[in-house]
């Protein structure tokens, strides 16, 4: 529960006394190695340091946790800020001074702190603690402001991969709608031709659908899964077309077990349908080549235009999702798309062992 003391607000933070606890050891560590030499055996220095650290641990936590943020809160007159400063750093010097004096005073009175080196008055032992206070700051400070660097560096690191899982996400969302809804758009038009194919194409949707609603969640799958779901819809879509259009679909895989993101590539073989066959009048064909060789996977998609549809790339719901897919999947992926006069091609390079999961 935090607590308000004027404009300063004190909260406990489990993980950041953890952090000072470890700074102080540290620090306490690094004390003794460089007093190796002074009076004293090493049990009674090692007691000392621990005794004198737990002060100075403390006075830099409310230092650097409280009264340096407050110092530097923005206020509507930079010289307010100035003065509050020099007083609030002036203040601490005296509590790093005389608070450390009185610490030592009381260790040696509880017999934890033994006394190995006698100052000639009280303003000498004061100034030889000082140094030791003041060495602390720099410490604390340097130390704390690396964490600060690298949490910071953390959190943006871990944002960025939430925003990137959402976006992809949300294009996965947007990807099977928009395949079921132009698939939906072909089954319609064989209901109303009253097709002999409609319950047929019902049929093998139904199968499509099952493999989206799960496999689809999945992180990765085996390509043999992906290739078999695309030969699955390219029968659902041989029905719709018959005999005036062409279809290849040549595969050669070294490794079926081979991981790969669901649904990938599906939005290539369906723009070939629905841009390609769907919207050419004469010889119409689509030729699809998958390879696997070593990891490295080679994916094109080859289908017939029509002359007059022009040289200029217009990208669909599903190329422009699968597009963006790519980038966050496959970082490194190689993506050529061609238009010729009548001829439409897409050629996917991706080096699949570059991203496996262990």
């Amino acid at each position: 529960m935090p607590i308000f003391i004027g404009e300063m607000k004190f909260a406990f933070n489990s993980k950041l006394v953890k952090f000072y606890l470890w700074v102080a050891l540290a620090y306490a560590a690094l004390w003794f190695l460089s007093n190796h030499s002074a009076p004293g055996t090493v049990w009674q220095k090692a007691g000392n340091g621990l005794w004198r650290v737990v002060y100075v641990m403390v006075v830099n936590f409310i230092f650097l946790e409280y009264a340096g943020p407050f110092i530097i809160r923005k206020r509507r007159f930079l010289i307010y800020n100035i003065f509050l400063g020099a007083a609030i750093v002036w203040l601490f010097c005296i509590i790093w001074a005389y608070g450390l004096y009185c610490w030592r005073l009381l260790g040696i009175s509880m017999h934890i702190y033994t006394e190995l080196v006698t100052y000639q008055s009280k303003e000498a032992a004061i100034t030889a603690q000082m140094g030791y206070s003041v060495g602390s700051i720099f410490f604390f400070g340097t130390i704390r402001h690396i964490y600060n660097y690298v949490k910071l560096r953390q959190s943006t690191q871990q944002l960025r991969i939430e925003k990137q899982a959402a976006e992809l996400n949300y294009l996965k969302s947007q990807t099977n709608p928009h395949f079921l809804f132009n698939t939906l758009n072909n089954i319609y038009a064989l209901a109303r031709k009253k097709s002999d194919h409609t319950a047929d194409v019902v049929m093998k949707l139904s199968k499509l659908l099952r493999f989206m609603l799960y496999e689809s969640k999945k992180d990765s799958i085996s390509i043999s899964e992906e290739l078999k779901m695309l030969n699955d819809y390219i029968e659902l879509e041989k029905i719709r077309y018959n005999e005036r259009l062409t279809i290849r679909f040549t595969r050669s895989i070294d490794d079926d077990a081979h991981s790969i993101a669901p649904l990938i590539l599906l939005p290539f073989v369906e723009n070939a349908f629905k841009h390609g066959a769907g919207e050419t009048r004469f010889n119409s064909f689509i030729d699809i080549s998958a390879q696997l060789q070593k990891g490295r996977l080679n994916f094109i998609v080859e289908n017939s235009k029509d002359d007059d549809s022009g040289d200029t790339i217009t990208e669909n719901i599903g190329l422009s999702n699968v597009r963006r897919q790519l980038q966050l999947m496959y970082p490194e992926h190689n993506l050529d798309i061609q238009i010729q006069k009548d001829v439409f091609k897409i050629n996917l390079t991706i080096n699949l062992d570059r991203y496996a999961t262990v």
